[in-house]
């Protein structure tokens, strides 16, 4: 019979240790943010928010998030000026795209989750599991 109470303690404590942290960019309502808040909060992890509208990213730090990765995947294909300039068929440099981004947050795919070295974007599950 003690068993069964060391094992509630574990996983009482298992519960009170943080989960992985990640930095979760956001649009506190974007509909794909908040599920992917929830998928993630579900899981334990702790999340540090950072208000896209309130705090822009600027184009250095654009530039150093998409690396060497290809950066059209972080184009918001739902944007209208996305759609209006037909940025699938004829996507921007990569200069121009980093600085309307810069501009215009909501041309950045969202959520933009870091964590790890690693960056998941919009509510990926299989991304977000590999964390």
């Amino acid at each position: 019979m003690t068993a069964p109470s060391s094992n509630s303690a574990a996983q009482s404590s298992s519960r009170k240790r943080p989960g992985k942290r990640a930095k979760f960019l956001h649009k506190p309502a974007c509909t794909t943010c908040r599920k992917a808040r929830k998928f993630m909060e579900e899981r334990g992890f702790e999340l540090n928010f950072r208000d896209l509208a309130k705090e822009r990213l600027t184009t250095a730090e654009l530039e150093k998030l998409i690396g060497k990765r290809d950066y059209r995947e972080f184009l918001n294909p739902r944007n209208e000026l996305y759609r209006r300039r037909k940025m699938k068929q004829n996507p921007p440099p990569r200069a121009e795209a980093i600085r309307l981004m810069a501009a215009e947050p909501n041309l950045i795919r969202r959520p933009v989750i870091l964590a790890g070295g690693h960056v998941v974007l919009g509510f990926d599950e299989s991304g977000i599991a590999k964390l």
